[in-house]
Formats: structure tokens, sequence, C-alpha cells
């Protein structure tokens, strides 16, 4: 008996829709902008980082610059510039610069709110509460932006008709994972966390076609994470990431890549809290979508679950 297995590849970032009358690629809207900059200046070159720093920084005044005007404020070159430009999603930086003219046009409107300070560690806990609360909205917000409905529509597709799903994370992304198996376990489907990574790789040798494998990592670049990825892809499964780091290796195993956002890390706000929201976000959206695919057996099955948990609850409806 032979069987099939997928030609291993690397994808590129999935790009918005062709326009009709260029032809041209125009790259992602002005709101998804700020959070393309904030997701991938931690893996760009310092030159890079300049330009990108800038144009989210002022957009306004950048939009009025040239290639060569851009260069010169940012101490870079015209082609890093266009490198910059490219590695945000845009075909050249005059796609960028009419970006930066309608995030300008947001920001001068107030609908695009401004970057808060870092928390302190003598802000007093109502300062804590109203900053963390507005980075969460932002990366929430940030997360929407950027991500791929396409993509998110074909790992739903893959999911509702699975016989099976594994979810691969580690640490705060372990955490991610048990919470989308929980909600897919409760519509009746199979699914699976691992969080030890030999149990991981052992379990994916045991998927084939019509399975489904999740990565979630946001470095994008979690070995424990990405092992078990490559082995599912290798037999033949439907695979996602779900990553705040679309350029990173576990994307090269990748059927479908669910792009992740987060604010800046600080001393008192790791990486993990605010990959944490994000992610969240992204697995609540893949439920809701196979909820809504598989409605018919999903209801009975999450009435069920709740009926089975009403005396935990002291609730004569069964509602947690």
């Amino acid at each position: 008996m032979t069987e099939d297995v997928k030609e291993t590849f690397a994808p590129s970032a999935p790009g918005p829709a062709t326009g009709p009358a260029t032809g041209r690629t125009p790259g992602p809207a002005p709101a998804a902008l700020a959070a393309k900059v904030r997701t991938l200046v931690p893996s760009m070159t310092r030159s890079m980082q300049r330009v990108a720093e800038a144009v989210a920084g002022d957009p306004a005044g950048c939009a009025a610059l040239t290639v060569t005007g851009l260069a010169e404020r940012t101490g870079t070159s015209e082609a890093t510039v266009v490198r910059t430009a490219r590695l945000l999603g845009y075909p050249g930086y005059r796609d960028l610069r009419l970006a930066l003219a309608g995030l300008a046009a947001q920001q001068q409107s107030g609908r695009a709110p401004v970057i808060t300070t870092d928390i302190a560690v003598d802000d007093p806990l109502a300062d804590v509460v109203a900053k963390l609360a507005y980075d969460e909205q932002q990366t929430l917000a940030d997360t929407a932006a950027g991500l791929d409905t396409g993509q998110l529509c074909a790992a739903v597709t893959a999911l509702a008709g699975a016989r099976r799903i594994d979810v691969y994370g580690i640490g705060a992304s372990g955490l991610v994972a048990q919470d989308l198996t929980q909600k897919l376990l409760r519509i009746g489907l199979i699914a699976h966390a691992h969080s030890d990574p030999h149990l991981a790789v052992t379990n994916a040798v045991q998927l084939r076609a019509g399975d489904v494998a999740i990565a979630i990592t946001h470095s994008g670049s979690t070995g424990d994470v990405i092992e078990p990825l490559r082995v599912a892809f290798d037999r033949g499964a439907t695979t996602v990431a779900v990553t705040g780091r679309p350029d990173g290796p576990v994307t090269q195993y990748a059927d479908h890549i669910l792009t992740t956002a987060t604010s800046r890390e600080s001393e008192l706000r790791p990486a993990a809290m605010s990959s944490r929201t994000s992610q969240l976000l992204v697995v609540d959206c893949l439920f809701v979508g196979v909820a809504q695919r598989t409605y018919e057996s999903a209801a009975p099955a999450l009435s069920a679950s709740y009926e089975a948990l009403a005396h935990r609850h002291g609730s004569a409806h069964g509602r947690p």
C-alpha cells in the first residue's frame, strides 16, 4: 500500500487579492500597517527597523517623502527602504506611501490610538489596569486586522472534516492548545493537545491525509513544536501554523498560516502575555467557524456537555 506524501515547500506569506485595474497587489490596508510593523520589527535588520519605526511613528511625515528622502531621514539606503516596504507586504515604496497617507488620515480623525508607555515598577494599580487593557485591546485589533480570512476559512474547512486533530504548543502556547482542543471536544470532534515533544512526535507519526495538525508558536521557531508539525506534514495531514512570525521556520511545514500580533515586550509584560491574547482570538475564530460548519452535530454535542456538567455548576439549565 502506497502512501501519499506531500512535497515540502516554503509558502509565501499570504497577500491580498490582486486589483483588477492594475494587476498589482496593494499590500495591507492602512489599519493593518502598524500591526505588521509591531509583528515584524523584532526579526528585521537594524537598518530596516529604523525605516519601519519611522513610518509607524510618523506616517504623515513619511508619506510626504520620496524613497530618497526616507532613506536620508533614517540614515539608510533606498534599497533598504524598498526591502522594508516589501517585507511589510507592499509591492513597492509607492504602495507603502499610499498606506501611510491612509494611516495618517485615520490618526488625524481620531480613529487610531497612540501607543501607550510601558508599565513602570512604581505605577499605581489603576494605571496598570488601564495600560494592560489598552495593550490587550490593541493586540486583538492588530491580530484581527492582519488575519488572512482566506487562510482562516481553509483551516476551518479542514478542521470541520477532520478524522483527528492534533495541536502542538509549549509553555503559554501549550495552554492555548489545550483551550482549543477542549472546545473542539465539546462539539464532538476528536482533538488532542500535546505539550510533551516526544508524545507530540509519536502521535504525529500516526496522522495521515484527512487529519489536521496545528502548531502554535509565537516565535515561529520553537523546535519542539516544529518537529511534530513537520512529521504530520510529511505523513500527509493538513497542517496549520498559528504564529507571530509569518516568515518563521514553522511555516515551511504549514499548509495554512494564521498570523498573530503582539504588543511591545517589556520587563513587566513578557511576550508570552500578549501573544497568548492574540492566539486565543485566533483559536476562538477557528472554533466558532468549525461550530458553524458542523452546526447540526455541534449544537446537540454542546447541549449534551452542558447537561453533563450541570450538577457541578449548580445550574438547573446546565449552563456554566
